[in-house]
């Protein structure tokens, strides 16, 4: 079966997004694909490479770019939402004349466009948070 996510959760906030990390593995153990994860609303911050957590709990946004890499997912961050959220590609960072970036390797922003060709190229959509 083809996967995609959507992922709303942020990873500090809400049980969410480590559920949607824990489904995409699961997943691939069984043999599943996972045909893109895109994170929406404050899903974004999934994709930020500043986030540092406590030693004692999980670094979720490095598990994600782990996850991508080992397998070679689509991780799509929403523009808009990232924008919004002060998560900037090297690109976006340029274009609002911000002093730096923070987009995760792995990650990808692009719009809601690449959501909906998930929808459409795969079995089923599951989603995280609200």
């Amino acid at each position: 079966m083809i996967f995609s996510l959507l992922v709303y959760a942020a990873p500090h906030s809400h049980q969410a997004a480590e559920s949607a990390y824990r489904f995409a593995v699961a997943a691939l153990e069984q043999g599943h694909r996972i045909h893109r994860v895109f994170f929406y609303g404050d899903g974004v911050h999934n994709a930020s490479a500043l986030a540092a957590p406590p030693q004692d709990e999980t670094d979720l946004p490095a598990r994600w770019q782990q996850l991508g890499e080992a397998h070679q997912l689509d991780l799509v961050v929403c523009i808009a939402a990232a924008v919004r959220r002060g998560v900037l590609d090297a690109n976006e960072a340029g274009r609002y004349e911000k002093p730096g970036h923070n987009l995760r390797g792995g990650f990808e922003l692009s719009g809601l466009g690449q959501l909906a060709d998930a929808a459409i190229q795969s079995d089923r959509l599951v989603t995280f948070g609200a």
